[in-house]
């Protein structure tokens, strides 16, 4: 398989090894990877957003220090050996920033993203993107056996066929070789909470086109349901935040800002409302609105 046109050595390394453990039928040409995150979140103190146009690329783990799943990205931790074992140890030796980048494939057409476990908002990845990303299932962290590239896999027949929570049942991409804001990224598709605050003002400096999705929302009567999802006091927490009765991304984020509660426990309140507040066409094809006004260069 040929993977010439990919720049970084370590990386046509890595997609070779992988390549050569993955059979099955390419993938569709309008499937996208997506990368969920959560857009009003600080990095390094900073806005990440800001970071994001600041460094003009997408970082991993390794470079961030920061994740929405586990911090296990330094040698000898979790995500490292993740890394060694599923590309042949090629990366065991590599700068941060020459590692991959994580998102999912897309193959569902969610309006959401494919991943929103791990975020409200997401970069849509343009075609080219897709071609040097690898993929496994289930998630790395789970010691996975089941491996693909875009060219061959039988992946999604297995994420289809499995009984996954609906949280947990993507497909993980690694993109290999960098993720650029302005040449890798369709758009930049933010939940609609974000309407009208600083983080669409930071989106619209980003060099690519910005899009919306209908929101995440959930009432905190709706919320009291749900105790045995993640549990009660998440419930309670989700509930002591809410505004005027309800909670959505925001909500979670500017209490993220505060200090004032574990990081982790708004990610269960997080994971609640990802479950089940999540808008009409979460598992439909793209539905995002783009916004014409929206794509303004970087300075």
């Amino acid at each position: 398989m040929d993977f010439e046109n990919v720049p970084s050595p370590r990386a046509r390394a890595a997609l070779r090894h992988v390549a050569a453990r993955s059979a099955g039928p390419p993938v569709a040409p309008d499937v996208r990877i997506t990368l969920n995150f959560h857009p009003d979140r600080l990095t390094g103190g900073l806005p990440l957003l800001e970071a994001l146009r600041r460094d003009g690329a997408y970082h991993s783990q390794f470079v961030t220090g920061t994740s929405n799943g586990g911090l296990t990205a330094h040698p000898g931790g979790d995500r490292w050996r993740w890394e060694s074992r599923i590309f042949g140890g090629v990366y065991d030796e590599a700068d941060p920033y020459d590692r991959p980048v994580y998102g999912a494939l897309d193959f569902r057409r969610q309006v959401v993203g494919a991943a929103p476990r791990f975020g409200s908002s997401y970069f849509r990845l343009t075609r080219a993107a897709l071609a040097r990303a690898t993929f496994c299932y289930p998630d790395s962290a789970a010691e996975p056996t089941r491996f693909g590239v875009a060219a061959g896999m039988s992946l999604i027949a297995s994420a289809e066929a499995d009984r996954q929570d609906a949280l947990n049942d993507y497909i993980e991409a690694q993109v290999h070789g960098g993720v650029s804001l302005t040449t890798d990224v369709e758009a930049l598709v933010l939940d609609a909470c974000y309407r009208g605050t600083p983080v669409e003002a930071a989106a619209r400096l980003l060099p690519c086109p910005v899009e919306w999705h209908p929101g995440y929302r959930l009432t905190v009567e709706r919320l009291r349901r749900y105790a045995d999802y993640r549990g009660q006091e998440y419930v309670d927490l989700g509930a002591r935040i809410a505004e005027d009765g309800r909670i959505d991304p925001r909500i979670i984020g500017d209490a993220a800002r505060t200090g004032h509660h574990a990081l982790q426990d708004l990610k269960m309140v997080w994971h609640t409302l990802a479950r089940h507040g999540a808008p009409e066409g979460a598992g439909t094809a793209y539905e995002a609105v783009e916004d014409a006004d929206s794509h303004t260069p970087s300075a």
